[in-house]
């Protein structure tokens, strides 16, 4: 593995708290990993707190629910943004992108805080095989051991 997919990965599985497989052979998630993930996300000039803002502003503006709770876990999970935080952001938010969507972001907010507080509860981590399939799908259309 070279050294920019090496970064890439590292950074992918930073930003959304798990370790993601390195799915070779797939063209998009090579570009998602070695120029997204290796080039972008690991520019200097703005913290991690900072790119989590801005993606869960345009994610929420684009309506992307599923990408919404796949980043609002990875911030809460990464201590980038706590429960109380990601409520306001959601008010804040609604008002330049309208009720629907804002009220999107602050369901997904309740849902991921209330899935995090039960497997806290029971001891667990929460369901990272769930987490890393949904990614992968997101990346590559596919689902981890399907074909």
């Amino acid at each position: 593995m070279d050294e920019l997919r090496q970064k890439g990965l590292a950074k992918m599985n930073e930003v959304y708290a798990w370790d993601m497989p390195d799915i070779e052979g797939d063209p998009y998630f090579d570009l998602t990993v070695e120029h997204l993930f290796g080039s972008i996300w690991t520019r200097p000039g703005l913290s991690m707190r900072d790119k989590r803002l801005m993606t869960l502003s345009v994610v929420t503006a684009l309506g992307l629910q599923d990408l919404s709770e796949v980043q609002v876990n990875a911030a809460m999970e990464n201590g980038e943004l706590t429960e109380d935080e990601l409520k306001e952001m959601a008010v804040f938010l609604t008002h330049y992108v309208g009720f629907p969507l804002g009220s999107g972001l602050n369901g997904v907010v309740g849902r991921v805080a209330a899935k995090r507080r039960k497997a806290a509860e029971k001891g667990q981590v929460g369901d990272r095989k769930s987490n890393v399939n949904d990614a992968v799908r997101m990346h590559t259309g596919k689902d981890l051991g399907k074909e």
